[in-house]
């Protein structure tokens, strides 16, 4: 490795300091509910818990864990506490060698059974199968196995949506959308502190510990963080482009660092989004999805990052024939208009008056320049189902 090549890659990370070690130690003691489906009942833990538990088993099982972080929100919370965008997901990862399907399955099953130590006590564990702890506290199973990803996330339920995610990683490419969540912060020094010191903590005492930010400047991604600045790169490089990430950031108080190169990336966020979602019915589930998962407790603010998604949408999407663009536009707005509903905000969407300039065209004296639009239900909007992308020239 040239000196150029050790100077980039030295400043990828950073050493915590105190008060950010401090938060980190809070972040792994708090008591998260895992809760379960129909009659199980809710599990209490912590996240060293879980993770020491998972670890101590998986090794038990001949594999080697190479390393251990916190990701995602809780990691920059840790970095900065005021972050604008609190922290939700629990996001632990696990290095590990995942070179067949047997590997997959190894860490599936160790995951279930390390639940079995976090029932209550007094229920009977003997007839309690994989199968049923999967039914009864998994939230989300992927697996992910392609010529650049080997990786695998079992996410834990969690009723407000603060889920435990459990993600083992072999490889994958790319491990950020934003520089603001691509902080990675290396866990076992401080796993290693707990057990093995019999004094606590302190200023002065106190295990070192690591920052990574996989965007590749620490402190650029830190103070982009501070300052609440938008910055990514090659975003049709991500699932989803990152385009609702983005209009997240941006309801959030988050501003592009270049408004000129912001509204190019834009074009790649939307044409990636149009690729992996080509289905108006899988873009209605996955803005569903998102809306329910990350705006926990901040519903007001759905209703803002759906109006910022439609112009978005409106101004940088270039893929899509008219008639699919219109379909895409228009359940973003039948969605909006639930969002206002839901929260008592317009009295009713059976019957929504709607302004708009008419075209110059427009010239019949008996033309009014309001319409009453009758709403239907959504899955009558969208029961016509088109492919939605077509190649970019």
């Amino acid at each position: 490795m040239s000196q150029g090549d050790a100077s980039e890659q030295s400043r990828r990370f950073c050493v915590l300091s105190w008060e950010q070690v401090q938060r980190l130690d809070t972040i792994l003691g708090e008591t998260v509910p895992i809760h379960g489906r129909g009659n199980f009942p809710t599990l209490s833990v912590q996240p060293r818990q879980i993770v020491q538990v998972v670890r101590a088993r998986l090794e038990e099982k001949g594999v080697t864990v190479r390393d251990v972080r916190l990701n995602g929100s809780a990691a920059s919370h840790v970095l900065h506490q005021d972050t604008g965008l609190g922290y939700k997901d629990l996001d632990l990862i696990f290095g590990v060698s995942l070179s067949d399907d047997q590997a997959f399955h190894l860490v599936k099953d160790v995951v279930l059974d390390s639940l079995l130590d976090f029932l209550p006590e007094g229920v009977s564990k003997e007839r309690i199968t994989a199968l049923t702890l999967k039914e009864a506290y998994v939230q989300k199973l992927v697996k992910v196995c392609n010529d650049t990803d080997r990786w695998s996330l079992i996410s834990l339920s969690n009723n407000t949506g603060k889920n435990v995610e459990l993600k083992f990683v072999d490889s994958l490419r790319r491990q950020f959308e934003f520089s603001v969540d691509s902080f990675q912060i290396g866990l076992d020094s401080l796993l290693l502190f707990d057990r093995c010191s019999e004094t606590p903590m302190s200023e002065n005492f106190h295990p070192t510990v690591l920052g990574e930010s996989v965007y590749g400047d620490f402190e650029e991604a830190l103070s982009h963080l501070r300052e609440k600045i938008i910055a990514t790169r090659s975003p049709e490089e991500i699932r989803g482009g990152g385009l609702l990430k983005y209009c997240h950031l941006l309801v959030r108080g988050f501003q592009p660092r270049s408004e000129t190169e912001m509204k190019s990336l834009q074009r790649y966020m939307c044409s990636r989004f149009f690729i992996d979602f080509p289905d108006i019915g899988e873009q209605q589930r996955k803005l569903e999805a998102y809306l329910q998962n990350h705006f926990a407790g901040m519903e007001h603010k759905r209703y803002d990052c759906l109006v910022t998604l439609y112009h978005v949408v409106n101004e940088s999407t270039v893929c899509l024939m008219g008639h699919e663009r219109r379909q895409t536009l228009n359940l973003i707005s039948m969605l909006a208009l639930r969002v206002l509903a839901e929260q008592n905000a317009i009295p009713t969407v059976t019957n929504v008056t709607c302004y708009y300039q008419p075209a110059p065209y427009v010239r019949d004296i008996n033309f009014n320049n309001y319409y009453i639009a009758h709403v239907q239900p959504l899955i009558h909007t969208c029961s016509n189902s088109y492919q939605t992308w077509l190649p970019c020239n």
